[in-house]
């Protein structure tokens, strides 16, 4: 096995780990990025490719700029990946907790809010 797919693997068994462990916010239903979940894994393998990539830059002692420039690029991708979850988090978790009942409704757009706040704040 490589260091990569070991590294894959580990971030997606502790992923897997952090939903199980922290349901605030879960549904008895799929989650709203299930019917994209390749999609989702493929850009993020990606991304970890770029971040090894970077690490590489440094310890070859790399010019800042261009280091800075691959961290710019993969600091764009995860800000597209996050904006993809928040909207099939909007698109299925949100509309179904609210056609549930107005209190989840509520609950779902509150937790939503806060994600995005999160996702904003630097």
């Amino acid at each position: 096995m490589t260091e990569a797919t070991e590294t894959t693997e580990a971030t997606e068994a502790a992923v897997g780990q952090q939903d199980h462990d922290d349901h605030h916010g879960a549904h008895d239903g799929p989650h709203g990025y299930a019917s994209d979940k390749t999609g989702y894994l493929k850009r993020m393998r990606r991304i970890e490719g770029q971040v090894r990539g970077i690490a590489r830059m440094i310890d070859e002692d790399e010019y800042c700029i261009d280091v800075l420039t691959q961290v710019s690029a993969v600091t764009k991708a995860l800000q597209a990946v996050s904006l993809a979850l928040v909207e099939d988090h909007l698109g299925h978790c949100v509309v179904d907790a609210a056609k549930a009942s107005d209190a989840e409704g509520a609950a779902k757009v509150r937790e939503a809010s806060e994600a995005i706040a999160r996702l904003v704040r630097m």
